[in-house]
């Protein structure tokens, strides 16, 4: 027996190893060290080829001739020599890619190795990545057969063998006039879809000539005057040639990304002498003496500058340069960020489940026997192994009344000597009645194990949550962004904080630092303080507030209706963006369709979690579940999530109104019906074993699922590994809130104002946008010195009064303005 565990035991330790093994290549295969030597590796490769082919130019025709036998023996007979400056790699390279590839195309494939170790390395395009490659697409089949064509087989490496064959077949195919006819038409369709050239371009740039030698009855102005000076022959170029002019500028906009069209200009000069002449006598004029045009017209010489109209983009343009922008990627501020390990997470158990197949026949018979007092006979019976609790499923006789079983949960229980029956009365689905029955030796689920598994890690949630195992052993992964909002309640020491924690630590492994914030409030001080670690990673609070973890039931309440000001804020911005969530806001912002400029911002999501919100209800009532109903009734599309948990389900605390907007619900075990009727409009709660075993309400019929177990140290570490790294200056803020039951503005006198009251008041009109928050980004100071600033500035008339989610008006429309108000202030006083 010894040896059988030594040997299982190597075994699994053998595997543990094999799986570190492999988690530390994969981890190193996605780091960013790996990706600098793939560009690294790719600009080598680069190098490489440009010498070769650059080479294969001067030493064709030697390495040519030793290239008649397989490559294998040109690469291993040391006999045979080259002079590539390569080497007999460089020669045979060369080859394949000019000789017997695209010819002296050939170097397009250089360019694109390069752009994109360039793009690896330096996390930019050099060159608009889809125009680039959809112009060498067509030059890879143009410029071979080209070549082939002007200069036939004489030089074999400007063609290649593509376009010597392709060439040969279209010769034999529709003669030389239509292969030529056909390659012409080609660069005429490659320059016109490509550049956008138009007849009316061809217009523009031919237009002036034509015109000028047939005014001139076939003899061109030089011809007629050849001593004019240039200002003399110049005219007025007609609209043909400024749009001609004009599609050159757009053409050289469009072909670099990183140009502002908003910002060009478009402007000719042109000199014109006597601008009152009709064109008819410009002929007059140009043989007129020069001496008499330099008496009569010098002092009267004007100069005309003409705009051109500003520049305009097709939709079809427009919608190609916004394919080429690179996407915004809202990581890059945290760009070395790294997730947490999973060896911070211990392994409590083996993660296997120990069947006792004696316990499991003496549980059916008990079962069989019990419903055989009772005149119910079972056609069949079968048991589903959970970490905690197995389900015995059964298919009664027929004529046979369900709630005949059902009212016997008691006695099962009482013949199985066993806590917490449960009787499923039927089974949705599956038209059987499920009676689990807890296990004498129940088995820890780890979080670990939640974390590793495939489902949770390639889930495609927007906030995966890793809740624990079901009865079948399945791992059970939810989105909270669908739920939307999730009620937990449960009695005191039934698993409700660590479930809390659990929920937490999916969300740390899942999600970016710029893609989720956290908003934690914890009446009891003490559950919640470990996420404090990672304040300025992931934590949301209000900009005057000293600690990330909201304890003061007064801040509360400031806090939850500043997620009611975010809130408005963010659906503006929606409106303003056309889409309906925050899912689409955020698709249409990384693809550069919304400007900043505008306000608008990447949104992460925001998740508010109240550990006791009992102790609220106590302390404020409805000041708490005002903002909370309204929360949990309107902030599921622009990403609020709301997460509660308490351990006094009672009706005063559990409101109807909570319950309507919570459709998600968790609860642990509870000490009556009653309760578990208050959380889930159904009994069970009270019939579960305790220490994480829970029932999940998701609108439908409860899942009962073993909680995942994190332990204090586990969370500790997470939070402690975040918190090393790199974080942004301070954690995210909140905006700010003012009651607007607070009465009126108090009068401030002048020797009372702040030092920074006329650097706010420029800053203001500035920026002509009256808040807080913009004092305590640009002055860097706190929210109450600020939220005082703007109090002074209204009584002073530079801002309006306070109006909810918007900004206060600014009253002052310049610095000038201001300038001479504050000096008109300080001659008063």
């Amino acid at each position: 027996m010894a040896a059988k565990s030594s040997a299982k035991k190597n075994t699994k330790t053998k595997g543990s190893t094999l799986r570190s093994v492999i988690g530390s290549v994969l981890a190193f295969l996605q780091s960013e060290r790996f990706k600098r030597i793939i560009g690294l590796l790719l600009l080598l490769i680069t190098l490489f080829i440009t010498v070769a082919m650059c080479s294969f130019f001067f030493t064709w025709k030697h390495d040519q001739s030793q290239l008649s036998g397989s490559w294998w023996e040109f690469m291993m007979n040391p006999e045979i020599e080259v002079e590539n400056w390569l080497g007999k790699f460089g020669a045979l390279l060369s080859h394949l890619l000019i000789h017997a590839g695209f010819g002296v195309m050939s170097f397009g494939l250089v360019l694109i190795t390069g752009l994109t170790g360039l793009r690896i390395l330096f996390k930019t395009w050099v060159l608009p990545i889809g125009k680039t490659l959809s112009y060498l697409l067509a030059l890879f089949l143009l410029v071979p057969l080209t070549l082939t064509a002007m200069f036939g087989v004489n030089h074999p490496y400007l063609g290649g063998a593509f376009g010597y064959h392709v060439h040969h077949w279209l010769h034999s195919a529709l003669g030389g006039f239509g292969t030529g006819a056909l390659v012409f038409f080609g660069w005429v369709g490659f320059l016109m879809v490509g550049f956008n050239l138009s007849p009316q371009l061809l217009t523009g740039l031919f237009g002036s000539t034509y015109q000028r030698f047939f005014r001139s009855g076939g003899v061109s102005d030089s011809e007629e005057n050849p001593v004019a000076e240039p200002e003399q022959e110049a005219e007025i170029p007609d609209e043909s040639d400024f749009e001609g002019r004009s599609h050159d500028v757009i053409d050289d906009l469009l072909s670099d990304d990183e140009d502002d069209i908003d910002e060009a200009e478009l402007e000719f000069t042109v000199r014109q002498v006597e601008p009152e002449t009709p064109v008819e006598e410009a002929d007059q004029l140009a043989e007129t003496p020069r001496e008499t045009q330099d008496a009569g017209s010098a002092d009267d010489e004007l100069e005309v500058e003409v705009s051109s109209p500003e520049a305009e983009l097709s939709e079809e343009e427009i919608e190609d340069r916004l394919k080429n922008l690179e996407d915004y990627d809202p990581t890059l501020d945290l760009s070395s960020y790294e997730f947490p390990k999973l060896d911070i997470l211990e392994k409590h158990g083996d993660g296997n489940i120990n069947v006792d197949k004696e316990e499991l026949e003496a549980n059916k018979n008990k079962i069989v026997e019990t419903l055989g007092h009772y005149k119910i006979g079972v056609s069949r019976i079968k048991a589903t192994i959970g970490p905690t609790v197995t389900l015995y499923e059964i298919v009664p006789e027929a004529g046979v009344r369900i709630s005949k079983i059902k009212n016997l949960e008691d006695d099962i229980a009482l013949s199985l000597a066993a806590l917490g029956i449960r009787i499923i009365a039927p089974i949705p689905g599956r038209g059987t009645i499920g009676i689990e029955v807890p296990n004498s030796k129940p088995e820890v689920v780890s979080m670990r194990s939640l974390i590793a598994s495939d489902k949770f890690q390639n889930s495609d949630f927007e906030l995966p949550l890793a809740l624990g195992k079901t009865i079948s052993n399945e791992t059970f992964v939810t989105d909270l962004a669908k739920m939307p909002h999730l009620l937990m309640a449960g009695a005191t020491g039934q698993g409700k904080s660590v479930g809390l924690n659990a929920i937490l630590v999916s969300l740390l492994y899942k999600k970016h630092p710029s893609q989720i914030k956290f908003v934690l409030v914890d009446p009891k001080k003490v559950e919640l303080t470990l996420f404090n670690k990672i304040e300025r990673h992931f934590l949301a609070k209000l900009p005057d507030t000293e600690e990330a973890i909201i304890t003061d039931t007064s801040k509360v309440v400031t806090t939850l209706n500043s997620l009611c000001v975010e809130m408005d804020e963010r659906y503006e911005l929606l409106k303003m963006a056309q889409v309906r969530n925050i899912k689409e806001y955020n698709a249409k912002f990384v693809k550069r369709r919304l400007n900043p400029e505008e306000g608008h911002r990447f949104l992460p999501y925001i998740v508010l979690v109240v550990d006791e919100f009992a102790d609220l209800i106590m302390t404020a009532g409805k000041e708490v579940e005002g903002p909370i109903a309204r929360l949990a009734q309107l902030a599921r599309a622009i990403g609020i999530h709301l997460i509660i948990a308490t351990q006094r389900p009672s009706v005063n605390v559990i409101t109807g109104i909570i319950k309507a907007n919570f459709p998600a619900r968790i609860a642990f075990r509870v000490t009556s019906k009653i309760d578990s009727r208050t959380i889930l409009d159904a009994g069970g709660a009270d019939q579960l074993i305790g220490r994480g075993d829970m029932l999940l309400s998701l609108g439908n019929e409860p899942t009962r699922i073993q909680c995942g177990f994190v332990d204090t140290p586990e969370v500790e570490e997470i939070t402690q590994f975040i918190g090393s790294q790199r974080g942004y200056p301070s954690a995210y803020f909140l905006p700010e809130y003012q009651d607007e039951s607070s009465g009126g503005m108090a009068d401030f006198d002048d020797a009372d104002r702040d030092d920074l009251f006329e650097d706010a008041a420029r800053v203001v009109v500035i920026h002509q946008q009256g808040s807080a928050s913009l004092l305590q980004r640009k002055l860097k100071l706190g929210y109450n010195r600020a939220g005082r600033i703007i109090d002074q500035l209204e009584a002073a008339g530079v801002v309006g009064p306070f109006e909810g989610s918007k900004a206060r008006q600014v009253l002052i429309p310049d610095e000038y303005s201001l300038e001479q108000f504050l000096n008109r202030e300080q001659s008063d006083n």
